[in-house]
């Protein structure tokens, strides 16, 4: 007896609703076991691989790639049950070799040819509608006349008249060299939720001049030591992150969402750290930042940036998150304003450390070295002087805890 297992794209983590399918690993008429990986979505936040649910055979892909799917709907159909399932010890069957063994077990009623599945699927024929027509093939196996007839009956037509239509010149291709590149599932994904950020939240942005002098002059002393020591680097984005941790104890509603006309205020930092990768922007999660020592925050970003960049980051490394940090200051940029990652109400960038000439104490100058730090609220969330009051203590906490 045989059975057909829908295979439904999962809830990949919080506030994930849809993903977008980036390749597949099988074939129709691939054999398949529990838990082989079938294809790869992607979403904003991490790729990740779909495992198949059962063993058995893929009678049908319902996804193609480039297409964007919502969370609960049809991936594939799995075919599974006595004579499905091809010999652990043998190499996955093509489409060929399935058909052949169904043939010889007197199963061909329960297999679908590639190229039927192709047909019924542009004529919108469900698998479960395909298994009720009436077949007169050899050994009982649905031939394509029996869809053409199953079709006609039905008042669609049996075969696509072909169309012949010249495509219209683009209008920016007049004269110039246009390029056209095709945006991938990543970037699609991070373009919907920064839109939806930056249109149903109010944005409001403070700048800070943080001086980063003792900050500095301790990752130089200590860098060698602590790498000995610990197996990471030590940078600014630890101490960064650290003073973040820090400052949301005294100022807890910037580390928070918004649900309706709730404010969820998270009693745990969940830092984010935007890492660029060749694909976008991933945004791997620091776990109760604020339990946590300084080398143990510079492992965690070690880590997490890693696997950000070797594209290993599983789904639970992005979830969560409870505020973000972005660090533009790597690529020599001292001031930005980022966009708030949905449904976070708050963002902290931080740009390039510059040497200053600034004015001290009793009218003396000194060379310093400086950076700008730059707060992104939800202004539905918090008002102005409460997050005056949290970027200056970020900056408290950063210009003044320097110890590891």
């Amino acid at each position: 007896m045989k059975e057909l297992t829908k295979v439904l794209l999962p809830k990949l983590g919080e506030s994930i609703m849809h993903a977008t399918v980036v390749q597949w690993f099988k074939k129709v008429g691939d054999a398949v076991q529990v838990d082989e990986p079938l294809l790869e979505v992607s979403t904003d936040k991490v790729n990740s691989e779909i495992p198949s649910p059962v063993a058995g055979v893929l009678a049908e892909i319902l996804a193609a790639p480039d297409q964007e799917i919502e969370v609960g709907e049809p991936l594939a159909v799995i075919m599974s049950g006595a004579g499905s399932i091809a010999t652990p010890t043998a190499p996955a069957a093509s489409s060929g070799a399935v058909q052949e063994a169904a043939a010889a077990s007197g199963e061909m009623g329960d297999f679908f040819s590639p190229a039927l599945l192709k047909t019924a699927r542009e004529k919108g024929i469900s698998f479960e509608e395909l298994a009720r027509i009436p077949a007169t093939g050899a050994g009982g196996r649905l031939t394509k006349k029996d869809l053409e007839s199953y079709l006609e009956k039905k008042g669609a037509p049996a075969r696509e008249q072909a169309v012949s239509s010249a495509p219209v010149p683009s209008p920016y291709a007049q004269g110039a060299e246009v390029e056209r590149v095709k945006m991938t599932g990543m970037r699609k994904a991070i373009a919907e939720n920064m839109v939806r950020s930056f249109y149903e939240a109010p944005h409001a942005t403070l700048i800070a001049e943080v001086d980063v002098t003792p900050v500095m002059a301790s990752i130089q002393k200590e860098k060698e030591a602590f790498i000995a020591k610990y197996g990471v680097k030590l940078t600014i984005t630890t101490f960064v992150a650290r003073a973040i941790a820090r400052a949301l104890q005294e100022f807890p509603l910037i580390n928070s969402s918004l649900d309706k006309d709730t404010i969820l205020i998270k009693r745990y930092v969940n830092l984010g750290l935007a890492v660029s990768v060749e694909q976008g922007i991933f945004v791997p999660v620091i776990k109760n930042c604020q339990q946590l020592s300084l080398p143990e925050i510079a492992r965690a970003i070690n880590d997490l940036s890693q696997k950000a960049r070797s594209g290993s980051l599983a789904p639970d490394d992005t979830a969560e998150g409870s505020i973000t940090l972005t660090n533009f200051g790597m690529s020599g940029i001292s001031i930005g304003i980022p966009i708030i990652r949905y449904p976070e109400v708050a963002i902290v960038g931080i740009g390039a450390v510059q040497k200053k000439v600034v004015a001290l104490e009793q009218d003396a100058i000194g060379i310093r070295s400086m950076m700008f730090a730059s707060l992104t609220f939800d202004h539905r969330v918090l008002d102005g002087m409460y997050g005056c009051g949290f970027l200056g203590a970020f900056k408290k906490h950063l210009e003044e805890d320097t110890a590891l």
